[in-house]
Order: C-alpha cells, then sequence, then structure tokens
C-alpha cells in the first residue's frame, strides 16, 4: 500500500478520513475477477454434460436389472396395486391407508365409554344383576358406608376380628 495520502475527496465537509487507509486501482482487477467467473461457469457446465449422460446411462442400466412386474399385477389398476401394497388390517391410524381420523375415532370411544356408564339396563334379570349410573352407585355406597361385593378380599369382621367401628358380639 501507498503511504501517500490523497488530496481529492477526503478531507471535504463532516467526513471522516483514515490517513493511513488508502485506495489503489491496482488492488482489484475486476478482468481477472470477470475472467475467473466465466472459468467457475464453464466448469459447471461441462460438469453438467459429462453428470446427464453418465446417469442417463446407469438409469438404463438399473431398470434393465429390475425385475418385472407380475402379470397379474399388470392387469391391475394403479389404485388396486397401491392398496395390495399396504399391510393387512389392522394398520396403525394415521398412516397411509388408514382413512378413518384418529382424533374422530377418540372421540367417539370416549362418548360411547360415558354413555355406557351413565346408561340404566339389566345385566341378568333372572339373577337380578342391573347396571346404574356410576353416579347413583356412588351414592348408594355412600349411603350404605362402603360394603364390599362378594368377590372382594372378605373383610377384618369376616375372618373372626371386628372391623373398625363394630363391636364383638
Amino acid at each position: 500500500m501507498s503511504t501517500e495520502t490523497h488530496k481529492s475527496g477526503h478531507g471535504m465537509g463532516d467526513a471522516r478520513v483514515n490517513e493511513s487507509v488508502t485506495f489503489e486501482p491496482r488492488d482489484i482487477n475486476v478482468g481477472t475477477v470477470t475472467k475467473q467467473l466465466i472459468y467457475l461457469g464453464l466448469t459447471i457446465v461441462i460438469a453438467l454434460l459429462i453428470c446427464v449422460p453418465i446417469l442417463k446411462f446407469l438409469t438404463g442400466v438399473a431398470s434393465e436389472n429390475d425385475t418385472p412386474i407380475p402379470p397379474v399385477r399388470a392387469e391391475m389398476s394403479a389404485g388396486e396395486r397401491q392398496r395390495m401394497s399396504l399391510p393387512p388390517e389392522p394398520r396403525l391410524q394415521g398412516l397411509p391407508g388408514h382413512m378413518a381420523d384418529p382424533q374422530q375415532d377418540m372421540r367417539d370411544k370416549i362418548a360411547a365409554d360415558m354413555a355406557a356408564n351413565e346408561s340404566i339396563g339389566w345385566v341378568d334379570k333372572a339373577n337380578g344383576i342391573a347396571k346404574i349410573p356410576v353416579s347413583e352407585a356412588m351414592k348408594i355406597i355412600a349411603e350404605k358406608g362402603g360394603t364390599t361385593s362378594s368377590g372382594a378380599a372378605p373383610s377384618k369382621s369376616s375372618r373372626g376380628a371386628p372391623a373398625q367401628g363394630e363391636k364383638k358380639q
């Protein structure tokens, strides 16, 4: 770099001037940059001209070595071939081939469970077993004091020791 200062263009008005930094036309050669860009463009075009025929050749070789479609599948429509390529039912929700919406299925299941928990009806009329809404069953159990069913584990009172709040007779 030159140590000479340039008087033209600097020091005019309020612009800051760095006395040790100057610009010289030889710092950058526009012709060299242009020539390098042209070389880069030519290199890209030559690489493309080499790679495209190689790609076409290799694609042809790969297609020749592929096994042909069986005649039964060749007679099928594209939709039938797609359906046959999917795994058998049941399929995971949300994957190709499964048309149902998983969120809607969950909402439907919750609604069906709620309806079953809140319905009234006979389970076994001959033995007097009925089903009632869960909220009603909880009220009945709370009123009776929480008795256990015959299939539950025996309480202390059935083993000979009095249960809490009971007197021994």
